[in-house]
């Protein structure tokens, strides 16, 4: 582990990778396999970032139907994730640089096995101290929990690194009430799915992409 005197957390979806394509065929594929009529496009896309269990109620599937939808899509994902996922503008760039002065992790509602894989065959892996995803945790953002054992892993206070040394990175409001939940500062990207106006009205600072992010926490940590 580096010894680093900051700690930068990112979202996953939307704020360093666009996996839409391969969410959207795998939600579908799941309708089919249970032998309903998939959801649009759009109405997919608002929802992700969200819990998979959340995004299937929210479309209208049964609380009794959920794991099954769930599994359907897991299957299908794990096999279209690595064609359909690319890293977004800027991101190894931003990872370049914070590299150089901050530990970095990835907190996701997506599997951390599944996230591993698509940063290792992305190239950027390399760069990342940990990561923790949906089952590592029991209650997902925005709830502070997965931040809290992004840390416990990073070892920040083994480490000596005060909260107001951490950021999350994130393109929606779950990563800014994560961050605010548990007691770091938030900077939100406008790369993803967040709706902007929520965001602004939040009052964390914006920023169109990662790399604006990143050095707009070097200044703030006088890098």
């Amino acid at each position: 582990m580096r010894e680093k005197a900051h700690i930068i957390l990112f979202d996953l979806d939307g704020t360093l990778v666009d996996s839409t394509q391969a969410i959207y065929a795998s939600f579908c594929e799941s309708f089919k396999a249970m032998g309903q009529i998939p959801p649009s496009f759009e109405s997919v896309k608002q929802y992700i970032g969200h819990t998979l269990e959340d995004m299937f109620l929210a479309h209208n599937v049964s609380s009794l139907q959920v794991e099954s939808y769930v599994q359907h899509y897991r299957n299908c994902y794990r096999k279209l994730m690595e064609e359909g996922t690319h890293l977004l503008p800027y991101v190894k760039d931003a990872l370049k640089r914070a590299y150089e002065f901050a530990s970095l992790g990835v907190v996701t509602t997506k599997r951390g096995d599944f996230s591993r894989i698509l940063l290792e065959n992305l190239g950027v892996w390399k760069y990342f101290d940990g990561i923790v995803g949906i089952e590592s945790v029991k209650y997902p953002k925005p709830h502070a929990e997965p931040i809290l054992k992004a840390l416990d892993l990073l070892q920040a206070q083994q480490n000596g690194i005060s909260k107001n040394r951490i950021y999350m990175v994130g393109d929606t409001m779950l990563d800014i009430q994560a961050a605010q939940n548990a007691g770091i500062k938030a900077v939100g990207v406008l790369c993803g799915f967040g709706i902007e106006a929520d965001m602004r009205a939040s009052n964390v600072p914006l920023y169109a992409n990662p790399l604006m992010a990143v050095d707009y926490i070097a200044q703030k940590c006088s890098i």
